[in-house]
């Protein structure tokens, strides 16, 4: 199924399409920029451990040196990084709509977009100017931005300035706002301009209350209903931003508990109509948040997306949002099991951890017994055709294999530990045995 959809996905007619169109530096003449993406999609996904590795299995079936593979990924421009993961995310959309492995509607009339921010981990000093920093190198950060629904990250903002506010683009994340969605975001992404802009494109948002936001209040906090997690308080205010001025509901969720962080309360702002979603609703909408959050945590723990190698901002961006696209296959994955076994049973079961491994420890292999031109004709599947394969094969795994390890809740130690430097050691048979 993977090796399938990476035929589809990354099929070089397509790519090299998405070059032509995007790219306003780089050119293509020996290396193509569909090889290109062959190779570090290998190391993406933890098939190869490095591009040097990846370009070695390649290298006879290239006619270019591994200089000029380096200096052509460290030029990809971050829209066609953006471009390669929106396009395919579009089809990949399609695909997930036709085998039926959506999850179920956050709120049901409406197009749910998660948005948050990601900065790219440090790299190694591998570029003369870095020698001589004793600094963390930053190669970059980017906003991202995910279907829940779909389980797909549909686009991304890449930005090469590791060091840049993520207020930065919200102008290019006001581009493809549209009528009828509903953006959930963090605090960051609080700004009066951000919210207004949104509402002045008869979209909605639900996004949790920034301190330092301004507004005037129009009605009096007023309690709405008790729950488990705390007190439910409502009222109305208003925005002025550029001469536009929105009225908002501010829906506050004072904590029974507080936070590891110390909130005592989780302050929202939208502007649903109560019609729409009650106080309540708009809580559970905003804790999907953490969907995105899981989104990173797939990429960072199961695939390649911040390879320390990689210096430069341009090479970064772009093996992260290979990373996206690898996430993506993998929800579609998820998707036709899904189609199968029941939406519920894959998201409450399945591990990402337990299916990667088993494609990157199969992957080899399969290709040495199934060589590349017998998958090509995947290329060529229409999206009714590419499901009903999917959901073939699908009906073929032993979901045991791949089910999450339930975590057990760890048990509070009595008190703290103290060390003893007179005995800096101990032997743990001793301890075991009772000595």
């Amino acid at each position: 199924m993977m090796r399938g959809l990476m035929e589809s996905v990354f099929r070089p007619e397509r790519l090299d399409d998405i070059f032509a169109r995007h790219a306003k530096v780089q050119y293509q003449r020996e290396l193509l920029f569909s090889t290109l993406v062959n190779l570090l999609s290998l190391v993406v996904c933890g098939i190869h451990p490095s591009m040097n590795a990846a370009y070695r299995k390649k290298a006879d079936e290239m006619n270019v040196t591994r200089n000029a593979v380096y200096e052509k990924l460290n030029g990809v421009e971050p829209q066609v990084s953006r471009a390669v993961l929106k396009e395919t995310a579009a089809e990949l959309s399609k695909l997930m709509d036709t085998m039926g492995g959506k999850s179920a509607p956050l709120l049901p009339g409406y197009e749910i977009r998660i948005l948050d921010g990601n900065g790219l981990a440090a790299t190694e000093r591998r570029l003369k100017v870095l020698r001589e920093v004793a600094s963390a190198p930053l190669p970059g950060k980017s906003l991202v931005v995910l279907d829940p629904e779909r389980r797909l990250a549909v686009d991304i903002f890449p930005c090469e300035d590791g060091h840049a506010q993520e207020r930065r683009l919200f102008s290019q994340v006001l581009s493809v706002v549209q009528a009828g969605d509903v953006w959930i975001a963090d605090r960051n992404m609080c700004t009066q301009g951000f919210l207004v802009d949104i509402a002045q494109r008869d979209a909605a948002f639900v996004i949790r209350e920034h301190q330092n936001l301004p507004y005037q209040a129009l009605s009096e906090l007023t309690l709405i209903e008790t729950v488990d997690a705390g007190e439910i308080f409502e009222q109305r205010i208003e925005l002025q931003y550029d001469g536009h001025r929105v009225e908002l509901r501010r829906i506050v969720l004072r904590l029974a508990t507080p936070t590891r962080h110390g909130d005592t309360d989780i302050v929202v702002l939208t502007n649903l109509p109560t019609t729409v979603a009650d106080a309540s609703t708009i809580l559970r909408l905003y804790r999907n948040r953490w969907r995105v959050e899981g989104l990173f945590l797939t990429v960072t723990m199961n695939f390649e997306g911040e390879i320390k190698t990689l210096a430069y901002p341009k090479a970064a961006l772009f093996s992260f949002t290979l990373a996206l696209v690898a996430y993506n296959i993998l929800a579609i994955i998820k998707g036709a099991l899904a189609s199968v076994h029941g939406v519920e049973t894959i998201e409450e079961t399945v591990s990402d951890f337990y299916v990667v491994d088993e494609l990157q420890g199969v992957y080899r292999g399969m290709m040495i017994a199934i060589p590349p031109e017998h998958w090509q004709s995947f290329q060529t599947l229409s999206l009714i055709a590419m499901a009903e394969q999917l959901k073939a094969l699908a009906n073929q795994v032993n979901l045991k294999r791949f089910r999450k390890q339930p975590r057990k809740s760890k048990k509070k130690k009595k008190k703290p530990l103290v060390h003893d430097p007179k005995k800096p050691h101990v032997a743990t048979a001793r301890l075991l045995s009772g000595q």
